[in-house]
């Protein structure tokens, strides 16, 4: 009995052994390929096998059909791998074709490869690749009034906009164009120092300021007002106009349109008014900048120096309720009759507030009339068609919040000028800035010209 259990559990634990040596060899065969060796080699051929990186073979286009057979050669291993010569050609030959953005030479043939379409009548561009910033950095900082002022860089969009700047002599630096067409549209034999840059038309709508895109922007070098080639000068008449704290950009940019079709000398802009690169001053301007002197940021003495001499300074009147009473005083027998001086405060077309770097503060006796003691500027009044404009002239409009300035009304009090004031209905407050610069500068032409005119007879 004691026999036959000890036999017992010898076959049990035999049969339990080759159990586990089964699974085993069931293992590696489900992971190796075995092919009568050991299982301990073919293990580590597995191993080496999913190190190893299968060999890609890239056809000719040529030949897409055919089927090179590769000479196998066996190593150590027992496996076959391909020769590296019958690979290389076609590789080279695949990438060959890889280079079409510019024109270059195989290095596998040493052929020339033809470059795609990178030129116009012979001018050369670059092509934007896919997320080039460029042209969105270039247009957010070139909008900005700091970056155009220190950096010298002005941004200007339209084929009609951009052919002004380049017949007045601008520099241009960069230009983004849509289409070739678009680009033949300019004047290619002044673009030759620019760099063009070909790119998509959705990316100009996207940095666009047009409703409509024309598909051309330029960054130009800020020109110099006084080196500007103008043309059709001959043309112009001795009368300068002087803004006066303009904030809003589009009256702005209308007025230097109206002052260029007056044939106005030039434009002087005191401090405080809006840049006159602004995009919305240049869009309202339609190519004025490049067609008369503008110049910014001026001080009242500064302006006072660039006008000849003699020279009569004009302020223009855009309160209603001077205009009203003026307008009731003034029958058809009395049109020509010269107005009684009266106080520039009176008819509020001054700004009351002072100017802190301007201001002095000066001791007085309290119990005295400080008002009396205050000056103010005396100017007659007169209406916009009456004759005003028989010698250089200058006209000053206000801005629309605050109107003009003291300083204006003292420089027309010591030139002699007049207050010019537009006759409205009552129930109207005002006319535009805009509007009514216009109207004061069309007549003030028409009666230069008219004294010209008299003059030769």
């Amino acid at each position: 009995m004691f026999w036959t259990n000890e036999r017992r559990k010898q076959e049990a634990n035999m049969a339990a052994y080759m159990r586990s040596v089964r699974r085993i060899i069931d293992f590696e065969r489900h992971f190796c390929a075995a092919r009568g060796t050991s299982i301990a080699v073919e293990s580590r051929r597995y191993v080496r096998g999913l190190r190893r990186k299968p060999v890609s073979v890239i056809f000719p286009d040529s030949e897409p059909d055919k089927i090179p057979k590769d000479t196998p050669r066996s190593n150590p291993g027992g496996q076959s791998v391909k020769s590296k010569t019958d690979v290389k050609p076609a590789a080279q030959a695949r990438r060959a074709p890889e280079n079409d953005f510019v024109g270059t030479k195989s290095t596998a043939k040493n052929v020339y490869v033809p470059a795609t379409k990178d030129q116009v009548d012979g001018l050369r561009y670059e092509r934007a690749s896919a997320g080039d910033k460029r042209l969105g950095r270039l247009v957010s900082v070139a909008r900005s009034r700091t970056f155009r002022e220190h950096q010298g860089k002005i941004l200007l969009e339209g084929r009609r906009l951009i052919c002004d700047a380049l017949d007045a002599g601008a520099v241009p630096q960069m230009v983004f164009f849509s289409t070739a067409d678009r680009l033949r549209e300019l004047p290619l034999d002044k673009l030759r120092r620019a760099t063009l840059i070909k790119v998509r038309f959705e990316d100009i709508k996207v940095w666009s300021d047009l409703v409509t895109p024309q598909g051309v922007i330029a960054i130009f070098s800020r020109p110099d007002p006084l080196e500007i080639n103008f043309t059709g000068r001959q043309h112009s008449v001795p009368l300068s106009l002087i803004c006066d704290n303009i904030r809003d950009p589009g009256n702005l940019g209308t007025m230097l349109r109206c002052a260029a079709a007056a044939g106005c000398h030039d434009v002087l802009l005191t401090k405080g008014c809006v840049d006159v690169w602004e995009p919305k001053v240049l869009r309202a301007a339609m190519g004025a900048h490049f067609r008369l002197p503008v110049l910014p940021s001026l001080e009242w003495d500064d302006i006072e120096r660039r006008l000849p001499k003699p020279v009569t300074v004009h302020i223009a009147d855009s309160s209603s309720s001077s205009s009203s009473n003026a307008t009731q005083k003034v029958s058809g027998a009395q049109v020509g009759a010269s107005r009684k001086p009266s106080r520039a405060g009176d008819y509020g077309w001054i700004s009351t507030r002072g100017k802190n770097k301007n201001m002095r503060y000066e001791d007085y006796d309290s119990d005295s009339d400080w008002e009396d003691e205050e000056h103010h500027p005396t100017v007659d009044t007169k209406i916009y068609h009456e004759s005003w404009a028989q010698g250089p002239a200058a006209l000053v409009i206000g801005g629309e919040t605050h109107g003009l300035s003291a300083e204006a009304a003292q420089l027309a009090e010591k030139t002699g000028g007049h207050r010019l004031y537009i006759p409205i209905r009552p129930d109207v407050d005002s006319l535009n800035s805009a509007m009514a610069a216009s109207i004061l500068l069309f007549e003030g032409r028409r009666q230069l010209l008219k004294r010209t005119q008299t003059s030769k007879v």
